[in-house]
């Protein structure tokens, strides 16, 4: 009988080990997988730094456009920069094939991805041109072609403009 007993907690203690690896495993598994997602196909553009390829909306990873709504300004002058942006985004990927490495989800349930348009990735031209700012708060990537976007006085640096991030919060209250 205690052989027995012996023989059952040995094999409760296999099959325990085995979930537990089958569950580690699963989460490995899991949280890797985004980084291994593509999405492509033709891109439409919702403004400077977010897209919809097929039913999948997608935000660029590490920048951060003007809103379709926001406006700077250059020499006193008003000027639609958040349109402007939006417009250079299509512009970019017009009849291109789009596609997205997605690394994450966002708390809006929007895949969050890197995008590439004839192997150019789209993210790094619209900060380098002048059309997005480096997101700093989600990502490093992109600071030092804000600052060449910057020294060429591309873009929205062509004149002042409020982060997009600021406009956004200003908006909400």
């Amino acid at each position: 009988m205690q052989i027995i007993f012996t023989v059952f907690l040995w094999m409760e203690q296999k099959i325990l080990i085995f979930k537990l690896l089958i569950t580690f495993s699963l989460i490995i598994y899991s949280s890797s997988s985004f980084s291994e997602k593509i999405i492509e196909g033709k891109a439409i553009i919702i403004d400077g730094d977010t897209i919809h390829i097929g039913k999948n909306k997608i935000r660029l990873h590490g920048i951060d456009a003007p809103e379709t709504n926001q406006t700077c300004t250059i020499n006193n002058e008003i000027w639609n920069c958040g349109i402007e942006s939006t417009i250079a985004l299509e512009k970019f990927v017009l009849e291109k094939k789009v596609y997205c490495e997605i690394i994450d989800v966002d708390r809006y349930k929007r895949f969050v991805g890197i995008c590439f348009a004839n192997k150019i990735n789209i993210n790094q031209y619209m900060v380098q041109n002048g059309w997005a700012i480096a997101y700093r708060y989600y990502s490093s990537d992109y600071i030092n072609d804000e600052n060449i976007a910057k020294n060429n006085i591309a873009g929205i640096w062509q004149g002042k403009f409020q982060d997009p991030y600021l406009f956004r919060k200003q908006q909400k209250n």
